[in-house]
């Protein structure tokens, strides 16, 4: 199996490493810059319980250089992805399958669902339906990247926390090509569960991020700071019971119940959230794949999402004036 992840970043950076590390030797990556540069000089260079260790990976700028995989990891945020369709396009092949690694709604949602909304496009998250287009939805395996990670500086990946990447297929199956790729990271010392329902899943780490991440942006306060505040959880908790009526229109299974989740995030403690952290850094935030398509799926469902709706127009105008909306 000949794997390259695209965007070699935290995530990315700590997924390569692991599987390396591991042995995998027909693994590649997709870089730039000064992080590109210093994979070539010195290999991936992970820390993670305290230890460091280098990872030798095949580390290029071009896709061109590598040829067709078996396996492309989109390691890149939501919004990066339509930029990169033609950087992306020499490593797929027509067997070629791509794991999706962004956080929020997924743009092939509606592959495999069934129901009337099959084969919907979300313009939130797909403009014009280009990623549809030209990588396929045939090709995906969703996932849920659960690991934290940080790049302490070029070349080098610190693990935080986490060890999970749930996979599943959009139909549900339990196919070949998304068991062969589970085994690979297990081997790695991941946790790979298959699932059944990916949305499902999806939509359970969505629910906190379309809420938190925002509010967190607009106040500049941590998750525990949001959830020990009265008004600020509760306008968390409204935008989450808006979500879940759409989630459950559109069939997913919410396994816990929102105070819980609510708590859990409260428990991750003096946390800043990925959106504060890019508004911090001058970053393009990923407001639309967090927000912007839970809204669009609010349209399309007859769901009213006010509360969702004036969070949404508040921290899009933030991101604007700061010059982090792409």
């Amino acid at each position: 199996m000949k794997i390259t992840i695209f965007g070699a970043g935290a995530i990315g950076g700590y997924l390569a490493a692991k599987l390396a590390l591991a042995g995998r030797t027909d693994l590649s990556v997709v870089a730039r810059g000064a992080h590109l540069e210093a994979i070539r000089a010195n290999g991936l260079r992970l820390i993670e319980d305290g230890q460091e260790s280098v990872a030798a990976v095949r580390a290029a700028a071009d896709a061109e250089e590598l040829g067709v995989q078996d396996t492309v990891v989109l390691a890149l945020k939501a919004h990066s992805l339509t930029p990169a369709l033609d950087q992306i396009a020499p490593l797929l092949g027509p067997e070629t399958a791509v794991v999706t690694m962004q956080n929020g709604v997924p743009w092939w949602y509606f592959h495999k669902l069934g129901g009337p909304l099959e084969g919907v496009r979300l313009n939130a998250v797909d403009p014009n339906g280009a990623i549809w287009q030209r990588i396929g939805p045939q090709r995906v395996i969703g996932s849920v990247v659960y690991p934290a990670a940080e790049v302490d500086a070029p070349g080098l990946v610190r693990h935080v926390e986490g060890k999970r990447f749930s996979l599943g297929e959009p139909s549900g199956e339990r196919s070949e090509r998304v068991v062969k790729l589970a085994e690979e990271m297990v081997k790695a010392g991941l946790q790979a569960p298959v699932r059944d329902d990916i949305r499902s899943e999806i939509w359970v780490k969505l629910w906190g991020n379309l809420s938190f991440n925002p509010i967190s942006a607009l106040t500049g306060s941590t998750l525990a700071a949001i959830v020990a505040d009265d008004g600020t959880r509760t306008l968390a908790r409204t935008m989450m019971l808006e979500a879940q009526a759409i989630g459950e229109s559109l069939g997913v299974r919410f396994p816990i119940a929102v105070d819980r989740r609510i708590k859990g995030a409260g428990d991750v403690g003096e946390h800043k959230t990925s959106m504060l952290q890019d508004l911090e850094r001058g970053r393009p935030m990923e407001i639309d794949a967090l927000v912007g398509a839970v809204q669009e799926l609010g349209r399309l469902t007859g769901n009213s999402t006010p509360t969702i709706d004036g969070v949404l127009a508040l921290v899009r105008r933030l991101a604007v004036e700061r010059g982090c909306y792409g």
